[in-house]
């Protein structure tokens, strides 16, 4: 058995419109947003033992934020092929995952489609198909091996959204 835990980062800053889109910020909602998610994921006992993040500054500054909830300290792997990846790319990095329980952190719209696709019956939520910033799938495949994974496998355990998180 794997799981995949899947976060779209939190709400990022347009303050600097100058900025590279790569290069920006989150907000200090999405701040907020981020320790939230720690604390969601801590509740519930999702806890990643290896994580694939997108070199964004937004993406890392997520997990930064997420992290300090988690017992352990989950290996972190910035993954550059993640920034605005599409969904066939998203499962090849995935497939080369080495821990049982992964967490991957993206952008959209690649991480929508991306969740969409890994699940056999998406969760009934009705903010899954638009994936806002920090929207959250856990998903578990019935595989013994990253590589196995394919699209409409995964079963959908849980969703949240930064919003709906009372902590």
């Amino acid at each position: 058995m794997k799981r995949l835990i899947l976060t779209r980062h939190a709400k990022s800053s347009w303050d600097d419109p100058n900025a590279p889109d790569h290069d920006r910020p989150l907000n200090e909602r999405g701040k907020a947003a981020a320790a939230d998610l720690g604390q969601w994921l801590a509740s519930r006992g999702y806890i990643p033992d290896q994580v694939l993040c997108s070199d964004s500054e937004r993406t890392r500054k997520t997990w930064s934020g997420i992290a300090p909830a988690l017992p352990g300290t989950p290996v972190l792997e910035l993954k550059p092929s993640l920034y605005h990846a599409g969904p066939d790319v998203m499962l090849a990095v995935l497939k080369h995952a080495s821990a049982d329980t992964v967490m991957m952190i993206g952008h959209n719209p690649g991480i929508a489609e991306f969740a969409e696709r890994l699940v056999a019956h998406p969760p009934l939520h009705a903010e899954f198909g638009r994936y806002p910033t920090g929207a959250t799938l856990v998903v578990d495949f019935a595989v013994g091996s990253w590589t196995h994974a394919a699209f409409g496998q995964g079963t959908a355990i849980d969703f949240t959204i930064p919003r709906e998180i009372v902590v």
